[in-house]
């Protein structure tokens, strides 16, 4: 670590202390700052980190102002400072140390700190979804503007830490804590739990949106850590209420919750908005009079794709289901075609995107091909005989 950079970690770690209240005769006391971190839960500020832009002013002081970036590394280099170590701070923790820093250089300095860029905002997105995984959202949220006013729902909804690392070391260059209550994004619009869910390519019959739970990272001065809280999405989508539909800042973690049971409602909602693709399709095999690709809106039932395939043939046997989970199974099961089953019975699931339906041969009609298949070679031979005579 260099002399700077070393300083600096003293400095910040000096300024978290205080801010927290603590005293410095505590500093070395490992229970106190535990107790203090672990007291105090951020819900809503954004962590600087490698790929974010500033524009830093210092008052009057046009040689030591600029617009700078943090580097890879989690550095950022100034004038006179050199590198120094940002990453995990808050703007308002980043100011503060910077203030402190600046102090052997001016007398008095006044610094203003403005974010003018933000770095791609990668997430994971998990539990019932199409497609799980990361994802990075970025492009689309370059422009606009919102309020300060951010993640009511986590603090409505008592936001609970999950974890803490206040017996580790303070991060180089910690500065102080911001006092919470909302951030400004200068000109920025963050993507939402909306925005993630659509990314991953909607939900699931199964996935149960009374239940998404969102994690999030704290800055150093809190603790560190994550929080974690729950949210009732489903109400965004069937009252409108925005509350459940919080900002996403890079590194947070998406969980939708499993259903045990097909929630159809639920699924003919999502199908209304554009949370998730509005058709499907699936593969009709077999004795159907139309067989091939079949597309159906969100929720539709085994039955309504045999309808759009033209219905099945007079001879028939029962039906085949199948479908391939993500976790790599095959589910395979047979019943008999009722056309007035209620939706979601065994004999009429609702559907999901590439799920197969073979309707079988009966007895009568496999007698009936087979001996098609016989005869064919010898009324074919009968014919060309009769064509030469």
């Amino acid at each position: 670590m260099q002399p700077l950079q070393r300083r600096a970690w003293w400095v910040g770690t000096a300024l978290a202390f205080a801010v927290l209240g603590l005293q410095p005769s505590l500093a070395n006391t490992p229970s106190n700052p535990t107790a203090a971190s672990r007291s105090r839960v951020v819900y809503d500020s954004y962590i600087l980190g490698p790929g974010d832009t500033l524009q830093i002013e210092l008052l009057d002081i046009p040689d030591l102002s600029g617009t700078v970036s943090i580097g890879p590394d989690g550095t950022l280099y100034l004038p006179r400072l050199r590198a120094l170590y940002v990453e995990g701070l808050t703007v308002e923790e980043l100011r503060y140390f910077l203030t402190e820093q600046f102090m052997r250089y001016v007398r008095q300095p006044e610094l203003y700190i403005r974010p003018v860029g933000y770095r791609p905002i990668r997430i994971y997105v998990g539990g019932e979804v199409k497609r799980p995984g990361y994802y990075t959202l970025s492009d689309a949220w370059e422009l606009g503007s919102v309020s300060s006013e951010a993640d009511a729902a986590i603090r409505a909804s008592g936001g609970e830490q999950i974890s803490s690392r206040p017996d580790s070391p303070a991060t180089p260059g910690s500065g102080t804590s911001s006092s919470g209550g909302g951030i400004t994004t200068f000109g920025a619009i963050f993507p939402t739990v909306f925005d993630a869910i659509r990314t991953a390519q909607g939900i699931t019959p199964y996935s149960n949106l009374a239940e998404v739970q969102v994690t999030r990272r704290q800055p150093v001065s809190a603790g560190g850590g994550r929080i974690r809280t729950q949210l009732n999405f489903l109400t965004l989508i069937t009252e409108g209420d925005e509350s459940q539909n919080i900002r996403l800042f890079d590194g947070d973690v998406v969980s939708v919750a499993k259903s045990p049971v097909v929630l159809r409602e639920q699924l003919l909602k999502a199908g209304q908005t554009n949370l998730t693709p509005q058709f499907i399709q699936v593969y009709v095999s077999g004795r159907v009079n139309t067989p091939g690709g079949v597309t159906l809106p969100q929720g539709s039932a085994l039955n309504q794709a045999l309808n759009l395939a033209g219905g099945p043939s007079l001879l028939r046997g029962k039906v085949e289901f199948i479908r391939f989970t993500r976790e790599g199974e095959l589910e395979r099961r047979q019943f008999t075609y009722n056309p007035n089953a209620a939706s979601d019975s065994t004999a009429n699931p609702i559907l999901m995107a590439g799920d197969i339906i073979r309707v079988q041969e009966s007895a009568l009609s496999a007698s009936v091909t087979v001996m098609n298949e016989l005869t064919g070679p010898f009324v074919g031979v009968y014919s060309l005989y009769s064509l030469f005579r």
